[in-house]
């Protein structure tokens, strides 16, 4: 264990915040017992004070310690998935306070496999809140130099830990009402969820809990970002008079100021998708424009995540 993660950990302990690596996203992390410390995050987060934060933990065990009911369904998902991208919403024990929950009567928590992640909470030995690393509702970081950039001195300490894996946020899954619900896709998919679960799983409506990346525009780059249909694609761009940067899987066009091919791989688009957001916004364009992928199963957390980015 390196002495940056002891030190990040002490940062904690004494109410601090520290961004750290997950497979995901880069978190910031505060300790999430802790009343100063998490009224600090969501200052620094801007965040509203009703959208719940996920809590993560080292193991299972102590991460169900924080909910008062565990379903079979989240001990299986959990012996499948866990470490790993899936933040699992149970109903909440006397641990997880109002002030990670937005109020509500459920918490979220995840055990990440991303080994800085389990070494400084193997350390830490309690639950860490860890939203995004970046301020509330803009694009998240997926390396420490996002972070850096987002949050400059707001922060005690960034661990590094190289580029995300995975790029986007976990799949969220909520487990505290009759039946379980997909509030947000993530590398593992709805189709895995039900293989483990031996029944299906619900998309989420109206009455949903509130939970992290649930608003409509969320994910978002600073300039507009607009998601067009590949065939349209070719017609937008010969009708834009503004400077314009394109996201896309088609080779550059010459008529376009910025211009970022993508690839066709749902998982490697994922793992690159916040980084081109960041690229393209800081292109010294008026606009984005977003070529939509596939609507297909494979590329479900990637649409969800374009479609909030446009707003």
């Amino acid at each position: 264990m390196s002495d940056e993660v002891r030190k990040a950990a002490d940062i904690l302990r004494a109410g601090g915040l520290v961004a750290f690596p997950t497979e995901t996203v880069y978190g910031l992390g505060a300790d999430a017992s802790n009343p100063a410390a998490m009224k600090r995050l969501y200052a620094v987060k801007r965040r509203p004070a009703d959208h719940p934060v996920i809590v993560h933990f080292a193991s299972a065990s102590e991460a169900f310690a924080w909910a008062r009911e565990v379903p079979a369904a989240a001990r299986k998902l959990a012996e499948r998935f866990w470490p790993g991208p899936l933040t699992l919403i149970l109903k909440r024990s006397a641990k997880a306070q109002d002030f990670v929950t937005g109020g509500q009567d459920a918490v979220g928590l995840r055990v990440p496999s991303h080994p800085v992640a389990r070494q400084l909470l193997k350390k830490f030995a309690g639950g860490i809140a860890a939203p995004s690393a970046n301020r509330f509702g803009l694009v998240s970081p997926t390396t420490a130099a996002h972070v850096r950039e987002d949050l400059g001195g707001d922060v005690d300490l960034v661990l590094e830990g190289g580029p995300s894996e995975i790029g986007i946020e976990s799949t969220l899954l909520d487990l505290s009402g009759a039946r379980p619900v997909l509030l947000r896709p993530g590398r593992i998919s709805k189709s895995e969820l039900e293989e483990v679960l031996g029944f299906p799983v619900e998309e989420k409506n109206e009455s949903s809990t509130r939970h992290s990346g649930g608003l409509e525009r969320h994910y978002a780059p600073r300039i507009p970002a607009r998601m067009v249909p590949a065939y349209d694609l070719d017609k937008e761009i010969g009708r834009l008079k503004e400077r314009v940067a394109v996201l896309a899987f088609s080779r550059p066009d010459e008529r376009v100021d910025y211009w970022l091919r993508m690839p066709r791989d749902p998982q490697a688009y994922a793992q690159k998708l916040y980084g081109a957001l960041r690229e393209l916004d800081t292109a010294g364009c008026d606009e984005i424009l977003v070529e939509a992928p596939p609507d297909s199963p494979e590329w479900a957390a990637v649409r969800d995540r374009l479609r909030r980015a446009c707003g």
